[in-house]
Parts: structure tokens; C-alpha cells; sequence
């Protein structure tokens, strides 16, 4: 099986890397590494999502496929009096987002390797954030979709971030079976890609 940053154990040898990055006006170092998503810097859709993703200072916050962390970590930022869980089920990127948390001083997250929502069967969160795996497939990225609304609190918002060439259209229509169409809405948009966020009423 090739080696993808959807395996859950990456074969590829290590190769680590340091990316600074300012988002949302906070400076994170990063320490990225080889099988794991966007390895050379943070994706260009994962920091349109970050610019537009609304996090409540109080919020608990799920960040599905966290990659080394930075939608979970400036979530975390963005809710001093709440708290990010990070998870994915890729064992080298947890390992990362563990100590990219612990390197930038950011104390309120939980970090957990994950099938899709296998950790966090039991709770449900005020914001869910996912930049999908879109090469994982439709079958895994409408699984995303389909459980994300059973680990909402009632009134919580989930945000992804797709290409419009990569689908939009069809993931949109495929939230609004999911959540109601008077549910979803595309809130953002930047050189091709789409943030579109659901809302559990």
C-alpha cells in the first residue's frame, strides 16, 4: 500500500522540517515531518478555513484530521476559556500536533489518534473544523460528513474547507441532505477553494 498522510502508520523515514507561520495573527513554529498532509508549510485551504472559521472564546472545538495542527492549535488560541480537541488517524501526525501544542505554550487541547470520530464516540462540541481528506475518497469524506452532525451540541457550527474542482458542489448538496438545506451556507471563498459551514438547529 503506497504511503499516504491518511495511513495510520507512515512508512516513509523521517524527515522533519520547521515552518513558522503567523495566522490569524498568532505565530506558531511547526515542526511538520514526511507522511503526514502539507508537509512544507501550512495548506493554502487550511489557512482560508483558518481566516474565516468563527470559534467562541468558550467554545469546545473538534479539528477531524488534524494533520501537526494548525486549525486545531489557533482554535485553541481563539478559545482561551474553551478548549480544542485535535484528532487523526495518523499516529506521526498526532505525535506532532502533540508537540507542536507543547512547543507554542498552548495548554487547552486534548490530541488523539482517531478513526474519523472513533476517540470522541461519547462527546459532542460547539464548532467541528475539517480540511477532508479528499484522497481518501467519497466513502470516508461522506462519513465525515454524515457523523459530524451527532457530535454537535444543538446551535454548533461545522466548517470545512473543499476545492471547488475537488467536488464543492457535490459535498455541498451532500451537507445540506445531512443538515437541511436552509443549514448551509458558503461563508468564504479564495482561489478556487470553498468554505462552506453547517449548522445544527
Amino acid at each position: 500500500m503506497n504511503d499516504h498522510y491518511y495511513s495510520s502508520q507512515p512508512k516513509s523515514a523521517s524527515d522533519k522540517q520547521v515552518i513558522e507561520a503567523t495566522l490569524r495573527g498568532h505565530k506558531l513554529k511547526l515542526t511538520s515531518d514526511a507522511g503526514v498532509f502539507s508537509r512544507d508549510g501550512v495548506d493554502y485551504g487550511s489557512r482560508v478555513l483558518i481566516e474565516h472559521m468563527d470559534i467562541p472564546q468558550q467554545a469546545s472545538v473538534l479539528d477531524v484530521g488534524c494533520g501537526y495542527g494548525p486549525i486545531g492549535l489557533i482554535a485553541a488560541r481563539l478559545a482561551p476559556q474553551g478548549h480544542a480537541t485535535l484528532i487523526d488517524i495518523n499516529e506521526r501526525a498526532v505525535g506532532l500536533a502533540t508537540a507542536n501544542a507543547k512547543a507554542n505554550g498552548i495548554e487547552n487541547v486534548i490530541i488523539a489518534q482517531s478513526d474519523l470520530y472513533s476517540a470522541v464516540v461519547n462527546r459532542t462540541f460547539d464548532v467541528i473544523l475539517s480540511n477532508p481528506p479528499i484522497r481518501a475518497g467519497k466513502a470516508v469524506v461522506h462519513r465525515l460528513f454524515a457523523e459530524s452532525f451527532d457530535r454537535l451540541n444543538p446551535g454548533g457550527t461545522f466548517w470545512i474547507v473543499i476545492q471547488k474542482k475537488q467536488g464543492a458542489p457535490s459535498a455541498r448538496a451532500k451537507l445540506e441532505e445531512i443538515y437541511g438545506e436552509d443549514a448551509v451556507e458558503e461563508v468564504g471563498k479564495d482561489k478556487g477553494y470553498r468554505i462552506i459551514r453547517c449548522k445544527r438547529t
